[in-house]
C-alpha cells in the first residue's frame, strides 16, 4: 500500500468573495466531511500546510506582483484583482497555505516519508501567472511547489498534467521558457481563458477539446499525446492540476466526464509514475463546483492514490 498526504489547512475555508460565488469554502468542507466518513480516513497521513513565504513565491511569481498581493489584501471587505478574482481579509493567508501545502507535500515526497500526497486547498492556482491574477487563483500553487522542487532537489525533469476544463494558463506563463518542465494540459476549447490552443511547443503539450467531449475522447488524446510525450520526457517527480470541473456535471463547463474516468486518469498517472520517478506524484485541488460530483470525483482521484 502506498502512502499518501493529505494536505490541508482552516484558513483555506476563510477565503470567501462573495456570498453566491461557485469557488466557495463548502467545496473544502464536502472533500474533507467524505474523507473524513471513508476507509481514506485509515489510509492517509494528514497535515497542516504551513505557509509559503515570499522567497518562495518569488521564484514563480514576480516580485512586484507578491508585494503588489501583499499590500493590496484587506483588512475588511472584499478587494477585486480581476473580473473573476477578490481578495477578503483572509484571502491572502489561504493562498499562502495553499502555496504551502505543495511545498510540504513536495518536501515529503522527496524524502521518502510519502510516495504521494493530495492537498485540499483554495482558491486555486493554476490561471495565476508570473504577475497577474486571474480565474479565481491568486498564487499559482502547482508552479510554486514546482520550482522549489527544481531549486532544493536539483530535479531536472518535472511533468504538470493539468486535467482542469480550462486551461492552465498561468502554469503556462511560468513556464514556458523552462525545458526542465513540461505542461500537458487538456481543456475544453474554446472556453475561459481562451489560450493554449495556439501555443503547444516541445514542453508545452496543449491538448484542446470540442464541448461534449467525453471519457473516450479524453482517454484517446492521454494514450495518443501524452503517453509518448512522458515517456520521452522521462520526469523524475509529476505534479497534478486536479480540477473536476470537467465532470458532466459541473455547472460551468461543457464536457461530459465521469467520476471513473477520474479514476482512470489517477491510475493512468500512478502507472507513469511508477516507470519513471519511482511513483512520486503530487496533487492538488483546482476547479470543480457541483459539490456531489466534485466529492465523487475527489474521493476516486484520492483512492486510486492509495491503493
Amino acid at each position: 500500500m502506498s502512502k499518501t498526504a493529505f494536505i490541508s489547512h482552516p484558513d483555506t475555508l476563510l477565503h470567501v468573495m462573495d456570498g453566491n460565488h461557485p469557488e466557495s469554502p463548502a467545496r473544502i468542507t464536502a472533500i474533507n466531511n467524505a474523507v473524513m466518513a471513508s476507509e481514506l480516513k485509515q489510509k492517509l497521513q494528514f497535515y497542516n500546510a504551513p505557509a509559503a513565504n515570499k522567497a518562495q513565491l518569488a521564484r514563480a511569481h514576480s516580485k512586484e506582483y507578491i508585494d503588489e498581493i501583499f499590500n493590496i489584501a484587506p483588512k475588511a471587505g472584499l478587494v477585486r484583482l480581476d473580473g473573476d478574482t477578490a481578495m477578503g481579509p483572509m484571502s491572502l493567508s489561504a493562498t499562502l497555505h495553499a502555496s504551502g501545502a505543495v511545498i510540504l507535500a513536495t518536501d515529503l515526497v522527496m524524502s521518502g516519508k510519502v510516495n504521494n500526497a493530495f492537498c485540499c486547498v483554495r482558491p486555486p492556482g493554476h490561471h495565476a501567472g508570473r504577475a497577474n491574477s486571474a480565474g479565481f487563483c491568486i498564487f499559482n500553487h502547482i508552479a510554486v511547489g514546482v520550482a522549489h522542487a527544481l531549486a532544493q532537489y536539483n530535479i531536472k525533469r518535472v511533468a504538470i498534467i493539468d486535467f482542469d476544463v480550462h486551461h492552465g494558463d498561468g502554469t503556462e506563463d511560468i513556464f514556458k521558457d523552462n525545458p526542465n518542465v513540461m505542461l500537458c494540459s487538456t481543456f475544453q476549447h474554446p472556453f475561459y481563458p481562451h489560450r493554449g490552443a495556439e501555443s503547444r511547443s516541445n514542453n508545452m503539450i496543449n491538448l484542446p477539446l470540442p464541448a461534449k467531449a467525453n471519457g473516450n475522447d479524453f482517454k484517446k488524446v492521454f494514450e495518443a499525446e501524452i503517453k509518448p510525450a512522458l515517456a520521452a520526457f522521462n520526469p523524475e517527480i509529476i505534479y497534478i492540476s486536479a480540477g473536476f470541473d470537467a465532470h458532466i456535471n459541473d455547472p460551468l463547463a461543457d464536457l461530459a466526464l465521469t467520476t471513473q474516468d477520474y479514476a482512470w486518469i489517477t491510475e493512468f498517472i500512478k502507472k507513469t509514475a511508477s516507470n519513471c520517478c519511482s511513483g512520486r506524484i503530487i496533487s492538488s485541488l483546482e476547479g470543480g463546483y457541483h459539490l456531489p460530483s466534485l466529492t465523487e470525483s475527489a474521493l476516486a482521484h484520492i483512492t486510486s492514490l492509495t491503493n
